[in-house]
C-alpha cells in the first residue's frame, strides 16, 4: 500500500501547489512535494529520512504541530483546518492550516500520515484587518466632515468608500454564515480508479487558469467536489468560493440573487443587496444546476461573462467584477439548445473546457474506499464502533447500480449503520440489480431522473420533507426537490 500511495503522490499529488509531507508512523519524512521544498527553502537531502520537528535546524520544533500529531492525531483518522501560527527563521511569520490523514495498511495500522499546509497568511490578516479598515476609514469620515464646507465633495467620496465596505463585508459575511450552515462534503475527491484518476488529470490542467469550466455528470456524483477542487488550486484560493444553485430558487428571484437589487425595485426590496457577482468578484463563482436558469436571464448571463459588466435590478449604474465562472448540469445541454431552452451562444461561452464526473456505476473500484470514508465518518458521528464490512455487503454494494451516484451511497450507509448494534455493518436496503426499462439507450436523462424521483416518493409514501423523506434519501434540500418535481411534471396522484 505505501508503495501504492507514493506512486499517486509522485503522479498527481506531487504537482499540486500546497505544500504536502507525507510521514512514516515515527514521524520522520519519507516524501514531501515541490511546493514544500519552495515554500519553506529546504531541499530533499534536508528533509527526506529527517524528523519533522528536526527540519530547518529544528524551526519546525513547534508545540501545536506536537500536539497535532502526537494528541491529536492519535485519536482520529484525520483532522482538518488546525492553525498554526509560527515564526520561521528562514521565511518569517506564517500563519498555517494543516489537515493531517493518518493513512492504514492492510491490518489497520497506521503506516503513514498525509500532512497537508495550506498557507492563510495573507487570508488571515485581511480577516483580522478588514474591520479595523472599516473603522480608520469611518474615522477619516468624521475628519472630512469637520471640514465639510471645504471639502464636501471629498466627504461624499469617503461615504460611497465606506458604504461599499460596510456592504461588502456584510454580504460576505452574510453568505459564509449561509455556506457553514449548508452541509457538504470538505474532503478531497475519494477514489484511485482510471475515472477518476482522469478526472484528477483534467482539474490540474485547468485549475492555474481563469478559463471558464462546465462541469457535467448525473446528479450526485460530486460535481461540486470538482468545482472546489478547481478553484483550492487556482491563484483565487485565499477567497472563498462563491456558489448559487440555479434550480433551488424560483425564477423571479434568481436575477436578484446573481445581480443584486437597490433598494424599491420591487415588491419587499426593503434595502439595496448585493447579489453573487458582487460577492464573488476577485474569486471563483459555482453556478450548481446551470441548466435551470431561465431563458429570458440567459442573455444577462452572458453579458457578465462577456464583459464582466452588469447592473443591479432598480440600477441603471453599470458595476465591472473579475468573476472565474464554473457551471454545473446534470443536464444535455446540447439537447436543450437543440430544443430551444438553453442559448447556443451561452452554451459555447461556458463549454470551454468541460470535465465530466463519472457516475458511481463505471467507478466500482472506487466503492469499497468510498465505503470506509462513509462508514468511518457516520459511525464517529452516532457513536458506534462500526469497522468490518462483510464481503457480501461489499459485493452488494459493488454490484448495485446507484442511480443515486454517491448521494444514495451515503444514504444507504447511514441507514446501515443505524440498523447495525455489533462491530460488522448490517444492510437494510435491498439493492436489486439494475432493471432493463434502465438500459433503454432511447430514454432522456430527465425520464430517468423522473422515474427514479418517483420511485422514492412512492416509497415514502409521498413524504417531501423531514425523517425518512424523499427529500432526506435522494440527499436534496426540500425547496429543491419541489422545483425539480414542478420541472418534470411530478404530481401525487
Amino acid at each position: 500500500m505505501e508503495t501504492i500511495f507514493l506512486e499517486i503522490f509522485n503522479s498527481i499529488l506531487g504537482s499540486i501547489r500546497e505544500p504536502l509531507v507525507v510521514l512514516d508512523s515515527d514521524l520522520n519524512v519519507v516524501k514531501a512535494n515541490q511546493s514544500f521544498y519552495h515554500t519553506f527553502s529546504v531541499n530533499p537531502e534536508q528533509t527526506e529520512g529527517i524528523l519533522i520537528y528536526d527540519l530547518g535546524n529544528r524551526q519546525w520544533d513547534i508545540p501545536k504541530l506536537r500536539e497535532l500529531l502526537e494528541k491529536i492525531l492519535p485519536q482520529n483518522t484525520e483532522f482538518n483546518d488546525f492553525e498554526v501560527d509560527h515564526h520561521f527563521e528562514t521565511i518569517g511569520q506564517k500563519i498555517m492550516h494543516l489537515n493531517a490523514r493518518r493513512i492504514y495498511n492492510e491490518a489497520n495500522q497506521t503506516q503513514l500520515i498525509l500532512l497537508a499546509i495550506e498557507d492563510v497568511t495573507e487570508r488571515e490578516y485581511y480577516k483580522r484587518h478588514l474591520e479595523e479598515m472599516v473603522a480608520a476609514r469611518t474615522a477619516e469620515l468624521s475628519v472630512a466632515r469637520e471640514a465639510a464646507e471645504k471639502s464636501k465633495h471629498l466627504a461624499e467620496i469617503a461615504l460611497d468608500e465606506i458604504k461599499e465596505l460596510k456592504d461588502q463585508l456584510e454580504a460576505e459575511r452574510a453568505y459564509l454564515q449561509e455556506e457553514i450552515k449548508l452541509e457538504f462534503n470538505h474532503e478531497n475527491i475519494i477514489g484511485r480508479s482510471n475515472e477518476i484518476k482522469y478526472v484528477f488529470y483534467k482539474v490540474e490542467q485547468i485549475a492555474a487558469t481563469d478559463s471558464n469550466v462546465l462541469v457535467l455528470g448525473e446528479t450526485g456524483t460530486g460535481k461540486e467536489l470538482v468545482a472546489r477542487a478547481i478553484h483550492g488550486l487556482s491563484s483565487r484560493k485565499d477567497r472563498a468560493l462563491v456558489k448559487m444553485n440555479c434550480a433551488a430558487l424560483p425564477s423571479n428571484l434568481i436575477e436578484s440573487e446573481l445581480f443584486g437589487h437597490e433598494k424599491g425595485a420591487f415588491t419587499n426590496a426593503h434595502s439595496r443587496r448585493l447579489g453573487r457577482f458582487e460577492i464573488a468578484n476577485g474569486t471563483t463563482l459555482f453556478l450548481d444546476e446551470i441548466g435551470e436558469l431561465p431563458l429570458d436571464l440567459q442573455p444577462k448571463l452572458l453579458q457578465v461573462i462577456e464583459t464582466g459588466e452588469f447592473e443591479r435590478l432598480g440600477s441603471s449604474d453599470t458595476i465591472k467584477v473579475d468573476v472565474r465562472i464554473i457551471a454545473a448540469t446534470n443536464r444535455n445541454l446540447e439537447a436543450e439548445v437543440r430544443k430551444g431552452t438553453f442559448r447556443e451562444d451561452l452554451w459555447y461561452r461556458l463549454n470551454v473546457f468541460p470535465i465530466t464526473m463519472p457516475p458511481l456505476r463505471e467507478r466500482r473500484d472506487d466503492i469499497p474506499l468510498l465505503v470506509n470514508y462513509f462508514m468511518d465518518k457516520i459511525s464517529k458521528r452516532m457513536g458506534k464502533a462500526i469497522g468490518m464490512v462483510p464481503v457480501n455487503v461489499m459485493e452488494a454494494l459493488q454490484n448495485y447500480h446507484w442511480p443515486g451516484n454517491i448521494r444514495e451511497l451515503e444514504n444507504v450507509l447511514e441507514r446501515a449503520v443505524i440498523n447495525s448494534s455489533g462491530s460488522k455493518l448490517h444492510l437494510v436496503d435491498e439493492l436489486k440489480k439494475k432493471q432493463k426499462a434502465l438500459t433503454n439507450t432511447n430514454r432522456t436523462l430527465a425520464d430517468v431522473e423522473r422515474e427514479y424521483i418517483l420511485r422514492v416518493l412512492e416509497q415514502t409514501h409521498w413524504k417531501v420533507s423531514g425523517n425518512n423523506s424523499a427529500s432526506e434519501i435522494l440527499g436534496l434540500d426540500r425547496s429543491t426537490l419541489r422545483a425539480r418535481m414542478r420541472k418534470l411534471d411530478i404530481r401525487k396522484p
